[in-house]
This record gives C-alpha cells, structure tokens and sequence, in this order.
C-alpha cells in the first residue's frame, strides 16, 4: 500500500454469520489496511439477508432519464442509488463471498444487478462499453468447498472480475480460500496472503 486509503467498501455474501471463512479473511484485511491508513472510512455492506431482485419497475425507472423520473421511481431506485453511491465513494472494495453451487449467491447477484447501472457505472459508446469507475482496487475474498478458483468451472471468481471489470474496476486483486473439503489448508495460505498485501 504506497498511499492512504479513503474510503473502503467491505461487502460481505456469506450466509454464514459465525465460522465463515470469508468474513474472517475479509475482517483481518480490513482491519490490517486500517492499521496502515488508520483515518480511513469503512463501510460495511452485509447483503446476506437479501437485496431485493430487479423488477418491471425498476427496469422502467432506471432507463427514464434521470430529470423525467416521478416520485415513485426515484423512491423505486432508492436502494440502488445508495448502493451505486457507496461504490463511487470507495477508493478501496473488498469483497468476501463463498462459493455456491460453482456461482455466487444470489443474494450477492441481486448487489451486482443493483450497481451495474447504465449511466451510472457504466456507459455504451460507439467503441462498446465502458466502466466508469475507473482508477479504483477491488481485492475479492473468495472460498470455496471443491471449485478451484479461476478454473473452467468457477462461475463465480471469473464473474466477478469480469463484472467489476465491466463497471472500471480493472485493478482486482483474488484472495482465494478454494478446495477447503479437499486441501484445508488453504485457508492459511489465504490468511497469509491477505497479510502480505496489506503490509
């Protein structure tokens, strides 16, 4: 870490509150990149209980241009604003999420749906697409019970650097706690990962 953090974004996707790995791995780095930028805002985004799925409404609202919008799509959109805000803020995103059924959660989809906005974190031009936020770190904490990370069959890690990609968030750094039901002992080469990149 060459400079002071801002801001960071902790999201966290486990449906498991106690004896999760990833929000484990995801408080320890957290709390060592406070030690090094100790004046650091955090947030913590816990979308676990759920983030509601898109709806015809917030389809509509969310492609009405932003002065036409009456009351009640500005109120649909409400949630969305403040999660795409959250982002905007964040100089620093830590992400920590299991691995189900070779995907993430759905809960943790419904976030993704709800910040990958058209105008907001994103835009089309006439060279493709092209992320808005842009000049950001994002570092995803990632366990797993048989998927190897990164392999042909990880829906998950693949998608979320693609998607985080998507919105500008090239720089993505993947901490990977996988294959725990076979090799346990990943989870301390995760763990030890974690502390050098925040030394």
């Amino acid at each position: 870490m060459s400079s002071p953090l801002k801001s960071i974004l902790h999201v966290n996707a486990s449906a498991r509150t106690v004896g999760s790995v990833t929000r484990d791995l995801g408080q320890t780095f957290v709390t060592r990149l406070l030690a090094k930028s100790p004046d650091a805002k955090v947030l913590t985004r816990d979308v676990s209980q759920g983030v509601p799925f898109l709806s015809e409404e917030w389809i509509g609202a969310t492609f009405t241009d932003p002065a036409a919008r009456s009351a009640e799509q500005k109120m649909v959109l409400a949630l969305s604003d403040t999660l795409v805000g959250e982002l905007k803020e964040a100089d620093t995103i830590v992400i920590g999420t299991p691995v189900y059924n070779f995907s993430i959660p759905a809960t943790l989809k419904a976030w993704v749906d709800m910040i990958a906005r058209a105008r907001e974190t994103f835009q089309y031009t006439e060279n493709g697409p092209v992320g808005l936020l842009q000049g950001k770190k994002a570092y995803v904490i990632i366990a797993s019970g048989g998927t190897k990370i990164g392999s042909e069959i990880d829906f998950a890690g693949n998608y979320l650097k693609h998607i985080l990609g998507f919105i500008g968030i090239s720089d993505v750094t993947m901490i990977a706690a996988d294959q725990l039901m076979i090799e346990p002992e990943n989870r301390d080469a995760a763990l030890a990962q974690t502390i050098e990149l925040a030394a």
